[in-house]
């Protein structure tokens, strides 16, 4: 897989074309995000655009509802992008969805769209009946066509499936190839009526985007505090949109663009959002000592100090639009293939500014709920992946069960 890096101001187009403003809006009838996923830009080496291909990916939404909508993206391409037919149906089982619940997807009445370079769409009414944490198989059949560049968020530990040829209401793909990354796909809206109803983005790194889970389990951190918002009368309305992006930075450009770039894009355009959770700035750190590919060291090294000032100014931003704000502290990584004792330090420089600036509306101290009682510097052996980088489903659910749903009241 090959990240491309594009203009950024990409970005701040993209944002001020959705005309959006963000927190809880007051009409009578409004959408709220029920799924996201962040996109970055990836050299296209997939079969798709060399000949008519259908793609079918699985989401796992956070909120039910009667009507839903999708929201494709060509952000990152560089030449239209044509889809000549959309379905949404249940997932059943690997490829396979529930028979009989393919709905066709329509874009201003019509079954195909085409995308511009750096721009979205979002479908016309899917007339459905979702049920809270439903799991949708989404189809996109894709005709032969020039992508150069994918609009892609790769990493997602979530199968999806090509086949050749126009298959998006077969019930079972016939010898699908298996991929594990989004493409394409932005969001996914629901509507609501109650004054409650609200979404909490979760923005971040790769531990935000669920890295070393169990594949196709859905056991990251953001789905696992979903599933305890609906066991509170308070917080039940309640969406999560993850917009973690694995190997992210909030100072430099890498996989996707930094977090400065990507916020307006990902939290403040966000359908519904009133609440945020940062999780961000560990691989800032590391590649502080241990230079990214491609790079020479030293060259995006940064100081516990510049990454502070880099989460100030997005609180900033995400309070000038009335959403509450909470700082996650950044979990250990002694063991980490980029550890560094100096790093260390940042690290809690960064964890400690978190706890006691009240900059935040409310802090998430993630790296005391994971961290060794006599080894504080690394996981608690049962929260550990093995790579001492990231949590495993263990350890996934330790932050979850460990953040305080008050917050969200």
């Amino acid at each position: 897989m090959r990240y491309t890096q594009k203009k950024t101001s990409l970005l701040c187009l993209l944002a001020l074309a959705l005309g959006c403003t963000a927190g809880v809006a007051q009409a009578e009838d409004r959408w709220i995000g029920t799924w996201a996923a962040s996109p970055v830009s990836v050299k296209n080496e997939t079969a798709l655009g060399s000949a008519p291909m259908t793609i079918r990916q699985t989401v796992h939404i956070s909120q039910g509802g009667e009507t839903l909508r999708l929201s494709l993206t060509n952000e990152f391409g560089t030449e239209p992008l044509t889809i000549s037919a959309a379905s949404v149906g249940f997932f059943a089982s690997d490829d396979t969805i529930v028979d009989g619940t393919a709905h066709p997807v329509t874009f201003s009445g019509s079954p195909n769209v085409t995308i511009a370079p750096g721009q979205f769409v979002t479908s016309d009414d899917i007339k459905i009946m979702l049920p809270i944490f439903s799991d949708l198989s989404i189809s996109l059949e894709v005709p032969a066509q020039t992508i150069t560049t994918l609009t892609e968020h790769p990493l997602a530990n979530q199968s999806a499936y090509l086949v050749p040829g126009n298959q998006g209401t077969v019930v079972d793909l016939p010898e699908p190839e298996e991929i594990r990354n989004w493409i394409f796909l932005k969001n996914l809206l629901v509507p609501t009526t109650s004054k409650r109803s609200a979404a909490i983005v979760t923005f971040g790194d790769s531990i935000t985007d669920g890295a070393r889970m169990s594949i196709n389990s859905n056991h990251r951190w953001p789905d696992l505090l979903a599933a305890r918002l609906t066991t509170n009368k308070k917080t039940k309305y309640l969406s999560i949109l993850n917009e973690g992006i694995s190997g992210n930075r909030i100072l430099h450009d890498a996989a996707g663009p930094k977090a400065l770039d990507r916020f307006d894009r990902d939290v403040l355009c966000a359908p519904g959002v009133k609440y945020l959770v940062i999780l961000e700035s560990i691989n800032d750190i590391g590649r502080t000592y241990f230079a990214r590919p491609g790079t020479q060291p030293g060259e995006e090294a940064v100081t516990a100090q510049q990454i502070i000032d880099g989460l100030k100014t997005l609180v900033d931003r995400a309070h000038a639009k009335q959403i509450k704000v909470y700082g996650a502290t950044l979990t250990p990584y002694e063991g980490a293939a980029y550890f560094n004792a100096e790093g260390e330090k940042d690290r809690q420089t960064v964890n400690e500014w978190i706890r006691t600036s009240k900059v935040f509306d409310g802090v998430i101290d993630f790296d005391k709920m994971v961290r060794d009682s006599a080894m504080p510097s690394k996981f608690a052996k049962k929260a550990d992946s093995g790579d001492h980088l990231h949590p495993g489903d263990v350890g996934y659910q330790m932050m979850a069960d460990g953040i305080d749903l008050r917050l969200f009241r």
